[in-house]
């Protein structure tokens, strides 16, 4: 062929093998886009008949007993977030009788010091330290978390009725524990959806997770109840009913969490099925307060290629290696299926990269045989070899495909997020493929020296103040469920409240609460950090670096430079346009620190 003769080197033999293997990998994507379509078509017509899941509304939710909850959290040096974690969800919380179960290792000093300083403060979070040091898996701490439960039930002689999992870096949804404990009822596996917090497009890693969780908890996982199939535990947002715990720790020598898993989240929900539990998947619905987001646990995803190749490859050695290994392909034609959805990637993680590379190698031959003039020798090859059926299939197949997958995404983040889903699918395939390899590198390697595949730690960020001012309670219901004054005093003081006057100072100014509890309002209700910033602690030259009609509109004052954060006291919360005002006069990331009225003047009185 002249296409060979005009290349620099003949990619004649690599063409021919692209040709030959070529029906094979279309009958590989016919296979799985009929897999995934199936779930689709069940997510519709049980759309249509009004037959998933529905949220109950406020009167239902306000006639259900309140059960006590236990929420674990397991920790492997997560110092950075833990602490911030644990403060905003304490505040945000709708609900009133729970409590945080915090697992750590004794070998994570920092981690440990984080929780015992937020134990000290609020007896609602209890530490869980590990016999051992770590990490070994997420499984054994759980395990170790769930005896610290036992432990304080022992102590206080009040049992807790539900269980709870989540993870350091979560934002809980604030009415999410009213859901479940009137789901409990009559189910004792309940998972309610997870969706990563929006972020701007140009942050793709993180993009990635947008499409895949939006996908899989919006379509996959409520078709996948709607059909009968079990309910895989997503490791966060998953709750159980005590007696279905007790039923799973009759059955495993006490061991609730599988310690040799790294994915005992999917474990979970594959025991609980199989011991007959009933579950249940929480649809993503408008919540039932319309001021509060979807009923979703929301959280930071890896945002670096690296972080995300970490987290994958745990879940394609967990669900996929280890799951073969621990439960065969399946008891029932029905979980055998089920099986071969999970564990899928395996194969097709690697061949959606082969085909993503092989599309590319044929765009560019096809590019430099137009520009040349001559015929494409590829094309001539494909064509003698792939049924015509098979070429129109298989693009029909991947247009509805990733078709669905921006339509649900722009459900949830909107179109503009939506718009940029194809071309993260190819990102995805990227990153999947390579995940898949390292996973079965490691999952070899591990079995080949004998030692156990211990917990791959992902790095956790903790949102923003700005991404988490959704999820914050209401100010009157912070002041009368902290019981600073009563409902009645409230409603009166408000009465008297004229137009553009801030509510707190003007309880103070009524002798209502003091200054001191109107500061604590702020922090409760926001989740950040008080203190008493002395003249002393600040740097004059900071404290003037600003221009002072900016330090006035906003009522902030930066005082000192910490651990690369610029600290910037104020009376209250800024508003939402402070930090790109300051964003012209620094680059340094900035850290609220509420500080009293008073403290404030003097400070302004002092330096400005």
């Amino acid at each position: 062929m002249h296409y060979f003769r005009e290349m620099p080197f003949s990619l004649a033999p690599l063409d021919r093998a692209i040709a030959a293997w070529l029906p094979l990998l279309g009958a590989w994507i016919l296979l799985s886009a009929l897999d995934d379509l199936v779930l689709l078509g069940a997510w519709l017509i049980a759309r249509v008949r009004g037959q998933l899941p529905r949220l109950p509304n406020v009167t239902q939710l306000a006639a259900t007993d309140h059960r006590r909850i236990a929420i674990f959290v397991p920790c492997w040096k997560e110092s950075e977030v833990i602490a911030g974690m644990l403060r905003h969800n304490l505040a945000a919380i709708g609900y009133d009788r729970f409590a945080f179960f915090v697992g750590a290792y004794p070998n994570d000093l920092p981690t440990v010091t984080a929780i015992e300083q937020m134990a000290a403060a609020d007896p609602r979070i209890h530490l869980a330290l590990v016999p051992h040091d770590g990490p070994t898996s997420k499984a054994d701490c759980l395990n170790w978390v769930y005896q610290r439960m036992l432990l304080a039930e022992e102590q206080s002689g009040e049992r807790f009725d539900l269980v709870l999992m989540h993870d350091a870096e979560d934002l809980i949804h604030p009415e999410e524990m009213r859901f479940v404990n009137w789901f409990a009822r009559d189910y004792g596996f309940i998972q309610t959806p997870v969706l990563p917090l929006a972020t701007p497009p140009k942050m793709w890693v993180h993009g990635l997770y947008i499409d895949d969780f939006t996908e899989c908890h919006t379509k996959d996982l409520p078709a996948r109840w709607w059909l009968g199939g079990f309910i895989p535990s997503s490791g966060v947002g998953t709750a159980m009913r005590r007696d279905a715990i007790e039923t799973l720790a009759a059955s495993s020598s006490n061991h609730i969490f599988e310690p040799g898993s790294l994915t005992e989240d999917y474990e979970l929900g594959c025991r609980m099925s199989r011991l007959g539990v009933r579950q249940l998947f929480v649809p993503v619905e408008p919540s039932v307060a319309p001021e509060l987001p979807p009923l979703a646990t929301r959280e930071m995803f890896p945002t670096t290629f690296y972080t995300a190749l970490r987290q994958r490859t745990r879940w394609v050695t967990g669900i996929a290696l280890q799951g073969m290994e621990r439960h065969g392909v399946g008891r029932t034609l029905a979980e055998t299926w089920w099986f071969w959805r999970d564990r899928k990637g395996l194969l097709g993680n690697p061949l959606s990269l082969l085909a993503n590379m092989m599309f590319l190698y044929g765009l560019a031959t096809w590019a430099h045989a137009s520009a040349s003039h001559i015929p494409w020798g590829l094309g001539e090859l494909i064509a003698a070899s792939v049924p015509g059926w098979m070429v129109a299939a298989t693009a029909l197949a991947g247009l509805m495909q990733v078709g669905a997958r921006s339509w649900l995404v722009s459900r949830v983040y909107g179109w503009r997020m939506a718009a940029r889903t194809p071309l993260r699918s190819l990102a995805g395939n990227l990153l999947n493929g390579a995940a898949t390899f390292c996973a079965v590198h490691r999952y070899l390697a591990a079995r080949w020296s004998g030692r156990p595949l211990v917990w791959l730690k992902t790095s956790h960020d903790y949102p923003s103040i700005e991404a988490l001012r959704e999820h914050k309670r209401p100010l009157e219901e912070v002041l009368v469920g902290s019981r600073y004054l009563s409902e009645a005093d409230l409603a009166a003081a408000k009465l008297a409240l004229t137009p553009g006057t801030d509510l707190l100072p003007h309880l103070v100014q009524l002798g209502l609460i003091t200054e001191g509890a109107a500061l604590e309002t702020l922090c409760l209700q926001h989740g950040v950090e008080a203190a008493v910033v002395p003249a002393s602690a600040v740097r004059r030259e900071l404290a003037r670096a600003l221009p002072r009609s900016l330090s006035a509109r906003y009522r902030i004052l930066p005082y000192a430079i910490v651990d690369g954060e610029l600290q910037v006291a104020s009376p209250h919360m800024p508003s939402e346009q402070w930090r790109n005002a300051l964003r012209r006069h620094t680059t340094l990331n900035l850290r609220v620190v509420l500080v009293s009225e008073s403290n404030y003047r003097r400070l302004c009185d002092e330096f400005l």
